[in-house]
């Protein structure tokens, strides 16, 4: 049975800094790219990060480039995002995703090369 959970989200102040995990079982974790994604309240889900298999090619959405850094550790099937200098607008909850594919595809940030999802955690950026 495949499953990945997600952790390390919280409430936290802006300007702060999170790592989320997410810890993998029942697939291929070193075979398969892996992404991030959130949905803030109202909004549609946004594509974050892709990351290939072996970490090797990293992908992220523009704006925010400059703050998030994915990474993976395949000795230990986990997938980090290290999150820097929160703000309002990166509440939302975060989800891990794991692709059909070694490579993060060209349109990775829509979503619908990643066949398997966590149940996600929960960022929440507030004074």
């Amino acid at each position: 049975q495949v499953q990945m959970v997600e952790s390390g989200g919280g409430l936290v102040q802006p300007g702060e800094s999170l790592t989320l995990s997410c810890v993998a079982s029942g697939l291929k974790f070193a075979s398969v790219a892996m992404g991030w994604f959130r949905q803030a309240p109202g909004k549609e889900r946004e594509g974050v990060s892709c990351i290939s298999y072996d970490g090797d090619d990293k992908y992220y959405i523009a704006s925010l480039k400059d703050r998030f850094a994915i990474s993976r550790d395949n000795s230990k099937n986990t997938l980090y995002l290290q999150v820097n200098s929160l703000k309002a607008e990166d509440t939302a909850m975060y989800y891990c995703a794991a692709a059909a594919v070694s490579f993060c595809s060209g349109s990775w940030f829509s979503g619908t090369s990643f066949q398997t999802w966590g149940q996600g955690t929960q960022v929440t950026v507030s004074s």
